[in-house]
This record gives structure tokens, sequence and C-alpha cells, in this order.
């Protein structure tokens, strides 16, 4: 049986953390058992909203594909490349500009809800560009036709665009790109340290490769329930945040430590050390993956480049179908 193919992809614009892991990492890594997979560190992207210095994007890239490759990636199973290696997306996000309305771009919900959260953070995100990121996504995703993307549930409707894009070419010219499934992440939203979304723009991030002191003391940072002033206030496990991380990390004690925070025979101090403490084992084998990695950056420069060369081959075999398509050059 001919295995599905899926593309995804990651911005790097600061430093991978855990609900990055788990929302979206952790599912690639078993997706490659059963998919052809293509994996892009998309730098293009990451300057839709940050193209004021890029000085950064280099070290980034480097720190990103470590983590990818410390989490279970494997050179071997998938194509792992970055965006701008593989000059064919420019070319396709071009050409996909020229036949998208502009009305299509700009009827995205998260656009408008982007352009004022940035917007208020002081970021000048009146670009092209910024618009346009629903197209240069598209044109990731067919390049490889991709038939299955997974997302979390506020790129939906970027996916649901890319669809309609994809219909308007096939219409327009020949049917040679197929309309991609979206795949969502079984994993809910991680929460930061605070309770919001776990975010580097809100500050309350666990970072992935975090040392086991970094994460020790991320974790004594959290919120907790907060009607328990005092030790010997009973608690109530199911609006604590600390107790949401157990259920993830720590999952044989789950049970008692719940009876014991309702009958407030556990404190909220004790509880966090002992989060902590499963955290920093279950983290540490990828930790200790990632130092090795780290000691051969030569290695990983060449995994990249050796995925690039991959995904070019895929890519100029896909270009060659749509200028004749197009009827160009």
């Amino acid at each position: 049986m001919t295995k599905g193919r899926i593309f995804s992809g990651m911005q790097p614009s600061g430093r991978f953390h855990l609900g990055n892991y788990l929302g979206a990492l952790e599912n690639w890594v078993k997706l490659q058992r059963d998919y052809e997979c293509f994996f892009s560190i998309v730098d293009w992207h990451a300057l839709t909203s940050s193209y004021e210095d890029t000085s950064k994007i280099p070290e980034r890239i480097h720190d990103m594909a470590l983590d990818w490759l410390s989490a279970g990636l494997d050179p071997e199973k998938s194509v792992i490349f970055v965006q701008s290696h593989v000059k064919e997306h420019a070319e396709l996000h071009l050409l996909l500009s020229m036949m998208t309305p502009l009305s299509w771009l700009e009827r995205v919900p998260t656009y408008k809800d982007k352009l004022q959260q940035l917007g208020e953070q002081g970021k000048d995100i009146n670009t092209y560009g910024f618009l346009g990121y629903p197209e240069l996504m598209t044109a990731d995703i067919i390049l490889y036709k991709a038939d299955t993307v997974p997302v979390g549930e506020d790129q939906l409707p970027h996916l649901e665009l890319s669809r309609e894009i994809i219909r308007r070419f096939n219409y327009l010219y020949q049917p040679i790109f197929p309309e991609p499934a979206g795949m969502l992440s079984k994993s809910s939203v991680l929460p930061g340290i605070d309770g919001r979304k776990m975010s580097k723009s809100y500050g309350n991030e666990i970072p992935f490769a975090g040392s086991a002191e970094e994460i020790t003391a991320r974790v004594r940072l959290m919120v907790t329930d907060p009607q328990r002033v005092k030790r010997t206030d009973k608690g109530n496990p199911d609006v604590c945040n600390v107790y949401t991380f157990h259920k993830l990390f720590n999952q044989e004690q789950c049970s008692e430590i719940s009876i014991a925070c309702r009958a407030a025979e556990i404190g909220c101090v004790d509880c966090k050390k002992r989060l902590a403490a499963q955290m920093v084992e279950q983290l540490a084998p990828m930790h200790e993956k990632r130092l090795e990695l780290s000691a051969k950056p030569a290695m990983v420069a060449e995994i990249l480049h050796a995925g690039a060369e991959r995904a070019r081959k895929v890519a100029q075999d896909t270009m060659a179908e749509v200028r004749s398509a197009m009827h160009l050059g």
C-alpha cells in the first residue's frame, strides 16, 4: 500500500518550548512510521512577523534542527530541510499570488486577530508577506503534493483557504494538486505556567531544552488552585495548572495526587517538586541526545543539506508540471 504524504513546518522564531513539542513534534515523530513525511523549518514564514531583524535566524534554524533530531525525527525516515534552501517554494508562491483573489486572503479570521495582537506589541505588519502567509503555506504543502497536513485548530482556516486555491488552480489550468486533509493533533493546547496558552510572547513557556534547574524553577512558578491559600486548605486538582501537567508527565501518580490534594494531605510545594522530578526524568534522554548533536554542528548541517536535496528533486518535478500547465517557460 502506498503511504500517504505529509508536509508540516515550524517557524524558527525563538526558543522551542514544551507546548511546541507536545502540540506537534511528539506527533510528528509517531507519524514517521506510517507516512512519507516532509518536515521543514520555515524561515521565510518567520519573516512575515519578524522581518526587521534577521540576524538570529541562522542560530535559531540550527537550534530547531537540534530540537527536532533530539526528539526523534529521523533523517532516514523523513525529509528534514530548511524552506529557503528550496527556492521552488518562492516560485510557486509567486505564481499562486497571481491567481488568488485579495478578498480570500483578507477574510481569514486569524489575519485580523493577529494584525491587532501584534500591532499592540508595536509590530508593523501591514505587509503583503503577512497577508499572504496562507498562500505561502499553500505553496509549501502542494509543492510536495501532500495529502495530509497536521495542524492545530487555529490553522484550519488557512488550510481551508489552501484547498480553495488548489481548486482554483486545478480548474483554471490543469488538475495537478490533491486537496490535503487536515490532521488535528490529539494533544490539547498546553497551558503555560500562568494557565494561559503556552507562548513565548506571554513569557510563560517551559523550554524544551531547559536544564533540570531551569525546568524546576519554572515549575515552581506555576499557578495552582486559587482557592487553596493555606497548606491545610483542601484543593481542587480540576482547576490546578500543576495537575494538568501531572496528567501529561506523571500519569501513574495522578490518582494518588488528586486524592491527597482534595484531602489537603499534600501541599503545593511538594506537588510541584514531584512534577518537576518526573518532567526532568522523562526529558533527560532527549536532552542527552541534544548535547551529543550540539557537539557535531557539521553533521546537523549535512542533514539539512541532504534533506534540501531530496526535497528539491520532488519540488522541481512539481514545478515542471506547473509551468507546463500554465504555459510558462
